[in-house]
């Protein structure tokens, strides 16, 4: 997974019960605002009751973050759906650029979230994040700080990533999935993607943060019990100088991530996000 930087629909679909723990609205006040004002499942499967997309999650999660801001529920409504209805041009970079070197959050949050939730969280990745830090990181080397754009750009990345793509509640069948960042490792927004990008196709991850330290991380497994375990390391400084496997405890299956991480026989390292939604999924699925 490349650190930096269409979909129609997600795979994902989710009832109104899941939809309400996803965003911790109560289902009546879910029907309410589909009643009311129109914003809930517009698919339905033959012979099924309704399902709610990850478009209509990011549009209902955005309407419940204006009325908690104090928007009337009307006016929250209209806003959020103004906002769903505005298809942005695939991976256009200059108005994320311009937004985020101007320091115009709002701005910033609701082009990130449109992408994510028109495109999908592998495609906004890979078309518009990472040439976004790419041309940062390139103006940084030329001598510009640009660090606070930076960051600004990684919040708004993350905010959107838990707008459009709440986590998803653990379920039967899935062996449980950790994602930690390898001690004193700070970089952490890759995790949040890859978070993102599994809760897209059904599988629900726990991030464990930036960090973490190795006692902690086999604190985690052992209570998860067989879980998938994806360790970020971004320089050689964050990788493990010891075998990871180690300090994770037994049983786990271990993936590296990052650039930090150097050649070691019998370790899996993961390449791209696609990679590594892939073969997190299988693992997962195989329990």
């Amino acid at each position: 997974m490349e650190d930096g930087g269409g979909r129609g629909e997600s795979a994902s679909s989710y009832t109104v019960g899941t939809v309400a723990a996803m965003l911790g609205i109560p289902v009546a006040t879910l029907r309410s605002w589909n009643q009311r004002y129109g914003l809930g499942p517009a698919h339905r499967r033959p012979g099924s009751h309704r399902y709610y997309t990850a478009g209509d999650v990011a549009m209902l999660s955005r309407m419940a973050d204006l009325v908690s801001a104090g928007a009337s529920p009307a006016k929250a409504a209209q806003a959020a759906r103004i906002a769903a209805d505005s298809v942005p041009a695939p991976g256009d970079v200059a108005p994320v650029l311009r937004a985020a070197e101007q320091l115009r959050v709002a701005e910033l949050l609701g082009l990130i979230t449109a992408h994510l939730t028109h495109f999908g969280v592998v495609a906004t990745w890979r078309e518009l994040c990472r040439p976004v830090f790419a041309d940062i990181v390139s103006r940084q080397d030329g001598g510009i700080g640009l660090v606070d754009v930076e960051h600004v750009v990684s919040g708004a990345i993350t905010t959107g990533l838990h707008r459009a793509v709440p986590a998803v509640r653990a379920v039967s069948g899935f062996a449980p999935v950790l994602l930690a960042c390898a001690p004193g490792e700070e970089h952490v927004l890759p995790l949040e993607v890859l978070r993102a990008a599994l809760a897209e196709v059904g599988v629900p991850a726990v991030l464990l943060g930036a960090a973490v330290p190795a006692g902690a991380l086999a604190d985690a497994v052992a209570k998860a019990g067989d879980p998938v375990v994806v360790l970020w390391s971004q320089t050689a400084r964050t990788a493990a100088v010891v075998p990871v496997q180690a300090g994770v405890g037994e049983p786990a299956r271990l993936l590296l991530a990052g650039p930090g991480w150097p050649e070691a026989p019998g370790m899996q390292r993961l390449g791209s996000l696609e990679e590594a939604v892939a073969e997190v999924g299988r693992l997962a699925r195989s329990r």
